[in-house]
């Protein structure tokens, strides 16, 4: 679609689609780094959110309910249910911690085709967008604003940022559904860095491939 980097890198209030620059990253800064992959036919699509040097303790909130958010919707999902439920579990997790959920984006289904259905809304709504079955890639990738979930466009047409100003985090994997749960296919491996609230541990999925 005519992006002009291989990577999208979201600093602070940039909700997604950052466009890499020289601007030298700042001591409390949080910035999103999404990476996309096409291997044998297959894309693979995914992101998270870096903390860089000493953030402020609602920075770091909100990084981690962000994180909390998005495993809490992953672990909902198994086959026979419906995706438009995802939003809700986000909805009802962020926002009775004071945090909103961005409507203007989505998850969605991927695979041969890097965007395909179904749409997955990080937001309560009634969407018939189908129903989760065994063999099912697609990607949950909320976004998770400190202030206001509106969203304002840069002129190079690609950024958007919050429309306050504050800031926003998100994650995201690419998902296979199995009989049991879900596995993200871009998952961390036992040497990739851990967040301080992990302890060691990260999201393995619940399904076995």
């Amino acid at each position: 679609h005519g992006f002009p980097k291989a990577c999208c890198t979201s600093r602070n209030e940039v909700i997604c689609h950052g466009i890499p620059d020289a601007s030298v990253l700042q001591d409390g800064d949080i910035v999103n780094i999404d990476v996309t992959v096409y291997f044998n036919g297959y894309h693979g699509d995914c992101s998270e959110t870096i903390m860089v040097g000493e953030v402020d303790e609602r920075g770091k909130d909100l990084v981690q309910v962000t994180y909390d958010c998005w495993v809490e919707a992953m672990n909902f999902c198994e086959p026979g249910r419906p995706y438009k439920d995802i939003g809700a579990i986000i909805q009802d997790y962020v926002t009775p911690l004071g945090y909103t959920t961005v409507k203007q984006f989505c998850g969605h289904g991927i695979g041969s085709i890097f965007h395909t259905n179904p749409n997955i809304l990080h937001y309560r709504n009634n969407e018939p967008n189908g129903i989760m079955a065994v063999g099912h890639t697609f990607t949950i990738e909320p976004m998770i604003n400190e202030g206001a979930n509106g969203v304002t466009y840069w002129p190079d047409k690609w950024t958007a940022t919050t429309s306050d100003g504050l800031r926003s985090a998100q994650f995201e994997h690419t998902l296979l559904m199995t009989e049991t749960g879900v596995v993200p296919l871009t998952a961390k491996t036992e040497q990739s860095p851990m967040y301080f609230w992990e302890r060691g541990e990260f999201y393995k999925g619940r399904g076995t491939m």
